[in-house]
């Protein structure tokens, strides 16, 4: 490192040393730590992509962390280190008043449940919330196995010494709480499709702590008191495919901001559906973009709107982010050398059995699985472009084993 008089780093001392820097992680540090101004860690960062040289693509290691703490980083500056690696669209496609209304929500201190059903992009939007409105942010999945430890933090058996001994561990908000104060950012923790866990269980604790912000909730072994940071976005996602907001505790609803997500403007689902099959189908198949974009549309329509010729409705709410599989699907198996190359109207109706109906079939009841076989039968028949048989034959045989069972109890 060069020594200067006033033992400030410049530009030029970074310039003249980049090869060092390049190999030396504990230099970079060094230079970040007493950088003359920002230009210093623009150069390191920015231009010379020096965190991801020595912390990897994504993750927090010794150089991002002296980022976040240096007093000369702008919080831009800040959240390319804490993002980078995080690939989640800019574009934000939800409803302008569910953003807004989210936002808000969060700057009045507020967490957030966004729910709605499976397909909606809760998560993506999710992700891009917690980018807004902080520096960065953990998304943690939830699981049926989880406990206020999860949330809050606990005891955990430590191996590492000769003998079994035990710590305290924090848990992810306890820990976002940890990074936005020793950072000094907001932060955002995620809590994702949190109905896979008993939320009245796992959130017992983080009530009484919304209740009153500045009581203590975790201790470290550390002695360091973890309460709950206004610098701290919680953020939750939760399917309501198996249960609506008046069946949810009223402890959640009245302590969260429920934020619905469900229908997109037509305009930017059909805009959603254009780009996957352009990204994923057009080039590397011989479907039709017309004619692909078409089905689409219509088996969306159908299965949230009905079909006018029935004069039935909805059979169940079901989001677009479902039809991204379907185009994956179809550029991998029908591209030269996939598996249907040359049965690439067979590899529709694949591609519906294996990622549409058994996601439909899920959360159906015995009417709206009669509903889904009827509609894939109509479907089938109305493209005959496309085999779409093998969707229909699913979800027939589940048909046929729900009137197997109900007839077994009669």
């Amino acid at each position: 490192m060069s020594d200067s008089s006033d033992d400030s780093y410049t530009l030029e001392d970074a310039k003249d040393e980049v090869g060092i820097l390049r190999r030396v992680t504990e230099d970079v540090v060094e230079g970040i730590r007493s950088a003359e101004n920002e230009d210093v860690l623009e150069f390191l960062i920015e231009d010379e992509r020096l965190d991801v040289i020595h912390d990897g693509e994504r993750g927090l290691g010794q150089v991002r962390r002296s980022v976040l703490e240096s007093p000369l980083a702008s919080d831009r500056l800040k959240r390319v280190v804490s993002l980078r690696g995080d690939e989640t669209p800019k574009e934000i496609l939800v409803p302008n008043d569910v953003e807004r209304n989210a936002k808000v929500a969060l700057e009045a201190g507020k967490p957030v449940v966004l729910y709605g059903p499976t397909g909606t992009g809760k998560t993506t939007f999710a992700k891009q919330l917690a980018r807004e409105t902080g520096i960065g942010y953990t998304l943690n999945t939830a699981t049926p196995s989880w406990t206020p430890s999860d949330i809050i933090g606990g005891i955990s058996p430590d191996y590492t010494g000769d003998s079994l001994s035990y710590r305290t561990k924090l848990g992810c908000v306890s820990e976002a709480v940890q990074r936005a104060r020793r950072f000094d950012v907001e932060y955002g923790v995620i809590l994702d499709e949190i109905t896979r866990a008993d939320i009245s269980k796992i959130f017992g604790p983080l009530y009484t702590a919304i209740e009153n912000p500045h009581q203590t909730i975790f201790e470290t072994d550390e002695g360091e008191t973890i309460e709950l940071d206004e610098r701290v976005n919680i953020i939750c996602t939760m399917n309501m495919s198996d249960r609506t907001v008046n069946e949810l505790d009223n402890a959640i609803t009245r302590r969260f901001a429920m934020i619905e997500l469900d229908e997109y403007e037509e305009d930017k689902r059909r805009q959603l559906f254009k780009d996957w099959i352009t990204t994923h189908v057009t080039d590397h198949t011989d479907l039709g973009e017309s004619e692909i974009l078409r089905l689409f549309e219509r088996d969306y329509q159908g299965i949230n709107h009905g079909h006018e010729s029935t004069s039935q409705g909805s059979i169940m709410r079901f989001g677009p982010m479902h039809y991204r599989d379907i185009a994956v699907f179809l550029g991998v198996g029908c591209r030269e050398g996939g598996e249907y190359e040359y049965d690439q109207t067979d590899a529709v109706g694949q591609a519906f059995r294996t990622y549409i109906v058994p996601r439909l079939l899920n959360a159906a009841a015995f009417p709206q699985i009669e509903r889904i076989a009827e509609h894939y039968r109509a479907m089938n028949g109305e493209f005959e472009e496309f085999d779409l048989s093998p969707a229909a034959e699913l979800a027939e045989r589940e048909l046929e084993q729900e009137r197997r069972q109900m007839g077994s109890y009669e």
